[in-house]
């Protein structure tokens, strides 16, 4: 439906003013290419769990070892930055 329903249409940007906040926070002590990598992996496995949660999108054990290489490159662009 887009944004034709106010409910969600609110929480979606507040959720995106909290993002783009988070992510400032975050560049104050990142470089600039680890925390977008971070930020983006968050917002891709934050969207993955919403799809099979809100949407009843299938889940596969394929999806779930994608999103385990995602958990453990963010955690490597972390451990390399120090």
């Amino acid at each position: 439906h887009g944004f034709t329903l106010i409910i969600p249409a609110v929480f979606t940007i507040i959720c995106m003013i909290l993002s783009f906040y988070f992510l400032a926070l975050a560049l104050k002590n990142l470089p600039l290419g680890t925390a977008y990598a971070i930020w983006t992996g968050i917002g891709t496995i934050g969207t993955c769990i919403f799809g099979v949660i809100l949407f009843k999108e299938p889940v596969s054990a394929l999806k779930f070892v994608c999103i385990g290489l995602i958990i453990t490159c963010i955690t490597g662009l972390k451990l390399i930055t120090n």
